[in-house]
């Protein structure tokens, strides 16, 4: 600390438990054989461990398994419940599938411990340095645990993101890399829902505790005299910030900088840390990707609605109520029981959403999004300019290639015949391509998903002195194999005029990554994109003055596909 008398903020914000779980196998080693009863198995002991705690109420039950009698389920005009929101019940696998999806919970169990011992080391410092006892520690997660692996898990979550099935088959050929930097791994809804015991759903679920519920940690051992006591308090993540204040005396400010700033819409819950008494938040609205609820004094108010499913219009969705007082876990629906306070608790949510800026309601289904117009920072351009040595340009900021024809022109001088390395990268280990030189030729290669590695190789050896190596993409069209959507072309490689090589190539169907393994110049930044060199394969042997990357020619939207 630079002025250590005075107070200090940090936020930690850690990657666990976002996909991918990458961890030192040896902390997934110290789960094995915990997780072989099973999800349904273990949420019985979850719940009763639950229970011992004091963290849920005695008589609390279990959530039931696609408690919608989904995937049967369909929407108001006959449309299919999204099979990705579904769990596969635990006697219905073979004795493969529960080795892969054991496995697959013990890599979790084993990357949450390995961050929950980083957290550690911060809380060994404050304590070493005197400082834990006057330290506030708010430790709180942002939603339940996530479904994005669907019924079968993924070893490479981007195929989720590119709309291309994860198969039992192809991830338990890679079981044993699960957790490595060879993986972008995921667990399977059926552990998603058991760690979310005793709730329904997950993640992206607004209307289910499973998707909102989260356990919140509070520590302040010089002021708060409570050690290990739970409270069943409804609160909120945007009440922590006027808690925050209170404990401290602030008042924040009406005008900062000059700007008039927006009521806190939060609620103080300082008096329930040191009385378990004290009330909760009465009202709390959620709005997600079509999903909608409110809760209000002990009732929650749900939808049906699959988020993203696209099943239409507002006024068709079914409702449901739950007295969260007595069924924490939303197992009865009281519906039918209560139908004047459930029309109360819908006009509350709607009043709710208009306070809140909750309103319009966005029901599109994601296809819908993808075609609207939208503004952007700046305009589609036909050409994007590259230089080496500055920082990686994340994937949404530059070109978007899926679908349409490329010429990626790295403009430099070769110093050495021996010269090698990266001219031009994006992506990684889950899926990219890359323009570079190594044993003395000019080479592509475009990683399909992390799952199949495409290369073109050049006919000649490279020489001396200026030069201009290039990739051509010319699209053709969608791809006819199922296995393998995107659009299907040839990828020439050129020396200044001269092709020196071609092959037929496809090009997948989405984009790489969400953030990092971005663009880059001159070397690949993280994980390297083909096993052929290891990042981050810098150029030697000559300077790189630019990369451009053409984007002018003909583009084949699908964008059924891209979605």
């Amino acid at each position: 600390m630079i002025d250590p008398d005075k107070p200090f903020f940090m936020y930690l914000a850690l990657q666990a438990g976002h996909a991918p779980h990458l961890v030192p196998l040896e902390w997934a080693d110290k789960y094995k054989g915990v997780f072989d009863e099973g999800y349904e198995a273990i949420r019985e002991g979850i719940l009763e461990r639950q229970i011992e705690l004091g963290l849920l109420p005695e008589g609390t039950v279990l959530s039931g398994i696609n408690p919608h009698g989904e995937p049967e389920r369909t929407g108001p005009d006959g449309q299919p419940w999204p099979m990705l929101d579904t769990v596969r019940p635990w006697d219905t696998l073979t004795d493969d599938e529960k080795r892969l999806f054991t496995r697959m919970a013990e890599v979790f169990a084993g990357y949450i411990s390995y961050h929950d011992d980083r957290i550690g080391q911060v809380l060994d410092y404050l304590e070493a340095s005197g400082e834990l006892d006057n330290t506030i520690i708010v430790v709180i997660s942002d939603n339940g645990a996530s479904g994005e692996g669907g019924p079968n898990g993924s070893f490479n979550e981007w195929r989720f993101f590119n709309g291309v099935p994860d198969t039992t088959e192809l991830t338990l050929a890679h079981i044993d890399e699960l957790g490595t930097p060879a993986s972008n791994n995921h667990y399977n809804t059926g552990w998603a829902w058991a760690f979310d015991t005793p709730f329904p759903y997950w993640k992206r679920w607004a209307g289910a505790e499973g998707g909102v519920s989260d356990m919140c940690i509070v520590s302040w051992p010089a002021q708060i005299d409570a050690q290990s006591e739970p409270r069943q308090q409804y609160v909120h993540a945007v009440d922590v910030v006027p808690t925050l204040y209170e404990l401290l005396g602030i008042e924040p400010p009406e005008v900062l900088k000059g700007y008039t700033q927006n009521p806190i819409e939060g609620e103080s819950f300082a008096s329930a840390l040191t009385d378990p008494k004290a009330p909760g938040r009465a009202t709390q609205f959620y709005s997600m990707l079509g999903q909608r609820s409110i809760y209000h004094e002990g009732w929650l108010a749900s939808t049906v609605h699959p988020p993203l499913s696209g099943w239409g219009s507002f006024e068709h969705d079914e409702w449901e109520l739950f007295n969260l007082e007595v069924d924490r876990s939303q197992a009865t629906n009281l519906a039918d029981q209560e139908p004047e306070r459930l029309e109360r608790l819908k006009g509350l949510w709607f009043y709710n959403a208009g306070l809140y800026n909750g309103l319009p309601v966005d029901d599109r289904s994601a296809l819908e999004q993808v075609l609207a117009e939208r503004p952007h920072a700046s305009p589609d351009r036909d050409q994007y300019v590259f230089y080496p040595d500055c920082s990686d340009v994340p994937e949404s900021a530059g070109p978007h290639l899926p679908g349409r024809s490329y010429t990626i022109a790295a403009g430099l001088e070769v110093d050495s015949a021996d010269a090698e390395g990266v001219l031009w990268a994006a992506g990684g280990i889950p899926g990219g391509h890359s323009l570079y030189v190594k044993d003395r030729k000019l080479r592509y290669t475009f990683n399909w998903i992390g799952t199949i590695l495409q290369d073109v190789v050049s006919d000649v050896e490279i020489t001396t002195g200026r030069h201009v190596f290039s990739a051509e993409f010319a699209a053709e069209g969608p791809n006819d194999d199922p296995a393998m959507p995107g659009t299907k072309g040839t990828l020439t490689l050129y020396v200044d005029d001269d092709a020196v090589g071609s092959a037929p190539l496809v090009t997948q169907p989405g984009n790489f990554c969400l953030t990092g393994d971005g663009i880059s110049v001159g070397r690949d930044s993280a994980s390297a994109v083909p096993p052929q060199y290891q990042s981050p394969f810098h150029f030697t042997g000559g300077r790189i003055d630019k990369v451009v990357v053409d984007v002018s020619g003909d583009r084949f939207l699908d964008h059924e596909a891209q979605v």
